[in-house]
């Protein structure tokens, strides 16, 4: 059940009863996707969304050369191809990074719903233009900020978003992914990723060991990032990973 959905939707005020088990019940079927493998294919079509329950996945574009750069990380929540709803065709490919559990939502279902409950249609609306927020500042990222930077922002983000869907653990949090992915997302060399980790490990600002990102010092890290989380619908005087193991709120 898509109950990371909800949390996501419910960011800027609850959903009623109904219209979290219209949500709820939205699902046709769940697959499974094994890690590395692709969920979705650039140019593909499908009557149907897929949205993730469980792992981690990636947005991608390869080039004419076999070069990738990676658009999105997608997490718990998160609906691989939401753009499909309107535009039926997929100009990029979905792959997951982990063992992905995927729900399939018909199109006509989502309609369906959306007509019934206004509410509803307005959370999604807004889900597409969080996804362009957050893609806006991948393209500072990419275009603007160090590689030091990058990567502070970047694991940031990751964490206000998976702490939306309660996936995140105060300051540590599970992120399935290779430094050449890291590479492919923020536009750097794996050497350049592997010498930003060490040099952000030895400011005692994180460590990323077995796929585990254990954040050492939050507002360094934060201020690393030039990390301001609006863009999330989050203020970082909300909720922020505490140097004390305790949340801050």
């Amino acid at each position: 059940m898509p109950r990371s959905l909800v949390l996501k939707l419910e960011r800027d005020g609850p959903l009623s009863f109904a219209e979290k088990e219209v949500a709820l019940g939205l699902p046709e079927h769940i697959r499974h996707v094994p890690a590395r493998g692709d969920i979705i294919s650039d140019g593909g079509s499908s009557d149907a969304l897929s949205l993730i329950t469980e792992g981690f996945a990636c947005r991608y574009k390869l080039l004419d050369d076999g070069r990738r750069q990676i658009l999105a990380f997608l997490v718990p929540g998160d609906f691989c191809d939401l753009r499909s709803l309107l535009l039926h065709q997929m100009d990029a490919a979905v792959a997951a990074l982990s063992h992905c559990q995927i729900a399939s939502i018909p199109h006509q279902r989502l309609f369906d719903a959306m007509e019934k409950h206004t509410r509803l249609a307005l959370a999604l609306w807004r889900e597409t233009m969080f996804d362009a927020a957050i893609s806006q500042q991948w393209l500072i990222n990419v275009g603007r900020r160090s590689a030091y930077a990058r990567l502070a922002h970047l694991l940031c983000e990751v964490w206000f978003r998976l702490q939306t869907v309660q996936h995140a653990h105060d300051r540590f949090f599970d992120f399935p992914v290779t430094q050449t992915d890291l590479a492919d997302a923020l536009g750097l060399s794996v050497v350049h990723v592997n010498r930003t980790l060490q040099h952000l490990r030895a400011d005692g600002l994180l460590t990323f060991r077995a796929s585990v990102v254990t954040v050492l010092d939050w507002p360094r890290l934060r201020e690393a990032g030039q990390f301001d989380p609006a863009y999330l619908r989050h203020r970082v005087s909300t909720l922020e990973p505490s140097q004390d193991g305790k949340s801050h709120r």
